[in-house]
């Protein structure tokens, strides 16, 4: 297959050689933040590929941004570190006022300010999102007050703003269980400390996530992005392109794992010869590249519906699911072709087989994903 952005793919390319897996191992060691490697992201232009020129930005297409973020992967890395903004960003784009796209998007595309963090999430909502609590009341001073607690944000101790998603009217209050959301623009850099505790949620990878708890946090009413109580839907466009890209970086861990098993296979030998010249090592390498790409044609496909402005829920579903399944299987086939030496850190495939898995659960499961296309493609009875 030929490839798509094959000048940006070279540039992304050059500058991961310069991060190569033993700066990666030393972050996951310490759960640390790559700060270096985002900055050079930043500032070769590579987080600002999606806004428009106009703001500073690239102006290109969301498939750009997926080639990024795949080739981040492909090339040992992890984009999980700021894939947050090539997404955030889109509310603020779509929905925010002229003035509040003037007031950010050039900052964020040069890199003065980081909108890394997407406030969604909630420990009794889960991925029902109608039914978070997180409630913000009009204070009377022309602004709000925050009041709740969010679960799995990622990179909120590395953001300078968080797109956060909370009600303005109850559940119970509102005609449709998707109304009364409200998207507000929360800068982190007065919020900590002033209404809003972070508090570091450590896990099997270095994600970055976070346990967020809020107590009367000021918000201004000019951080309000579009109308109040219709959050919900500002934040759709947001999830179909965080699924399309996270697929896309899927697609790159399957290339990583691809590659590495194919190369381990043709090198190492036992019994006097290569042990890629088994079917029973060839067999599992050649699937996970047929899985991996027959899963990249849907991810282009939802790519593409998606910069037409089209309807894309299900294909950004479809996509995730068939690409997190690929890398999925390619990390599984290479750890077993790689045997013991799989579980080698100096390999590398031990990291990015934990940072994978991710893709099963986050951000939406396989599961969810399923009972989508089940009744809304479908038309099979909901289950309750």
């Amino acid at each position: 297959m030929s490839e798509t952005f094959p000048e940006i793919r070279e540039a992304v390319r050059k500058l991961c050689a310069r991060f190569p897996g033993a700066y990666w191992r030393a972050l996951d060691r310490e759960r640390a933040y790559p700060t270096e490697f985002v900055q050079a992201l930043t500032d070769a232009g590579f987080l600002s590929v999606l806004i428009p020129e106009e703001y500073g930005g690239s102006g290109l297409g969301l498939a750009a941004g997926a080639a990024v973020l795949e080739e981040i992967h492909r090339s040992g890395g992890n984009g999980a570190a700021c894939h947050a903004q090539m997404y955030t960003m889109g509310v603020v784009l779509r929905h925010g006022s002229p003035a509040q796209k003037e007031a950010y998007l050039p900052k964020v595309a040069s890199g003065e300010l980081r909108l890394q963090a997407f406030g969604v999430t909630e420990p009794d909502a889960g991925t029902d999102t109608t039914r978070i609590t997180t409630f913000a009341r009009r204070d009377g001073r022309d602004g709000y007050l925050v009041s709740g607690k969010k679960l799995w944000i990622s990179r909120a101790e590395h953001s300078d703003l968080m797109v956060l998603l909370c009600r303005t009217t109850a559940r119970a209050d509102a005609a449709k269980p998707s109304d009364g959301m409200s998207v507000l623009l929360v800068d982190m850099r007065e919020a900590v400390g002033n209404g809003l505790t972070i508090r570091p949620v450590r896990t099997m990878l270095n994600h970055a996530t976070t346990e967020l708890f809020f107590e009367d946090l000021v918000v201004p009413a000019a951080n309000l992005i579009g109308e109040e109580g219709k959050g919900f839907r500002y934040i759709l466009d947001g999830m179909n392109a965080e699924r399309i890209l996270i697929a896309a970086e899927c697609i790159g861990d399957a290339k990583f794992f691809i590659d590495r098993a194919s190369a381990y296979a043709k090198e190492r030998e036992v019994f006097g010869r290569p042990i890629g010249q088994n079917q029973g090592v060839q067999f599992p390498i050649a699937r996970a590249y047929v899985q991996m790409t027959a899963a990249e044609l849907m991810v282009e496909k939802a790519a593409s519906l998606f910069e037409a402005g089209e309807p894309c829920g299900t294909e950004a579903n479809m996509a995730k699911l068939t690409a997190s399944e690929a890398s999925w299987y390619a990390a599984d086939m290479c750890v077993q072709t790689h045997g013991g030496f799989g579980f080698a850190e100096e390999y590398d495939i031990e990291r990015k087989f934990r940072e994978t898995r991710l893709y099963q659960v986050a951000p939406i499961s396989t599961n969810l994903i399923l009972s989508h296309v089940a009744t809304h493609v479908l038309d099979l009875p909901k289950s309750f």
